[in-house]
Parts: structure tokens; sequence; C-alpha cells
């Protein structure tokens, strides 16, 4: 099926719906997974809502001897932050598909790290070799929906001290990570969830919609 005849079908899929914008569905019929669920999926999510960002993830997932993919498309609109997730399964020796989406009103939004590992740091930004350079990337965004608690053994100071002092920890929210890597994602994808999560960031931090 060529790409032309996704458009057409995920157009008849849309009937009645708003079209989600050229580049978007442009890019999600690029990873040639189930493009006609996945864009239905969107749009159906998006209601009457514009699309004013986007970011696509699509990665192989593994069980016991099986390899699935997993594709995740996070959507901004001028109210909310809308996350799908698309996976794949066989039941009785059908294939199907799995896909479910999340709206988050951006007032829930409390938390948005972009973090990236830099290798050679010393010499980033300059041309030299070994050039620094990004060698891994992930964007965490956390709106109260999961949260993860870190636990260590707790202590008084006292090095010789032998009494059990039970556990200390840290409550984080956890709710999606998003990692990507040059390697595995190409430079490019890695270079456009850098600029998502920072206008994201802008935008969680009150900044212009």
């Amino acid at each position: 099926m060529t790409p032309s005849d996704h458009r057409d079908r995920a157009a008849r899929l849309q009937a009645g719906r708003p079209a989600l914008p050229p580049a978007l569905a442009a890019e999600i019929e690029s990873c040639g997974y189930f493009p006609e669920v996945v864009i239905d999926a969107a749009a159906l999510a998006c209601g009457v809502e514009e699309v004013l960002d986007h970011l696509i993830h699509h990665e192989a997932t593994f069980e016991m001897d099986e390899i699935h993919r997993h594709l995740t498309v996070i959507l901004r609109t001028p109210t909310r932050l809308i996350i799908c997730h698309t996976d794949d399964r066989t039941e009785n020796g059908q294939l199907q598909a799995i896909t479910s989406s999340e709206s988050i009103p951006f007032g829930r939004v409390s938390s948005v790290v972009l973090t990236r590992v830099i290798a050679h740091p010393e010499s980033f930004g300059h041309a030299v070799q070994p050039a620094g350079s990004t060698v891994e990337t992930w964007l965490q965004i956390a709106w109260g929906a999961v949260s993860r608690i870190d636990l260590a053994p707790a202590d008084c100071g006292d090095p010789t001290c032998e009494a059990d002092h039970g556990y200390t920890g840290n409550l984080s929210g956890d709710d999606i990570t998003i990692r990507m890597s040059p390697a595995a994602d190409g430079s490019d994808q890695v270079a456009r969830l850098v600029a998502f999560a920072t206008r994201l960031q802008q935008v969680a931090t009150g900044g212009d919609r």
C-alpha cells in the first residue's frame, strides 16, 4: 500500500474530525506500524483541538522469545498533553493491535525533565577530535498518575552503630520516559526529542502555549 493509499484510508477514518497536520501524519506513516490505527487514535484523542507540537517514538520490545513493536505519539494541543500508545499481540493465532490514549490537562503536568548523556564533555561544542557529543537522551514527564519510591537503608551517621534504623527513600513522579540515542534512533530523531522537550518545558512552566 502506497503512502497516498494510507492517507486516503486515514482521511475516511477521520471523517467528521479535523485532520492531523500533514507532517505528523507523514511521520506516523513512515514508521510503517499500523498507520491507519495510529492516525485514527491520535485524531480521536485530539477531537476538535489543533495539534501544536508532537513527538513520535518507535521502538522494539521483547517478551520471552518474541519481538514486538511499540509506538508512542505525544501530542500537544492548546489545553492538553495527549499520549497515545500502540502495541501488537497475537491472540489465538490472530494479530491484534492495542491502542490507548491518555489526555492530561496542562494544569496537571508537574514536571518535564530533559536529560542528556554527553561523551567527551571537555570538547563539547568544539571542532576537535574526539568531539563532544550526545550519546543518550531521555525525556521524563510527570503528572501524578504514577509515582516511584526509591528506598535505601537509613542510618544515624555513626559508622560504628549497628542498630536497625529502617529505611529512607524518595518519592518521585515517573509517568512516562522516552529514551533515544543516535545509535538506536538517529541523530535527527534525538534532535527532535530535545527540541520538543525544550518547548514543552516552556509550556509546563507557564510560558506561551
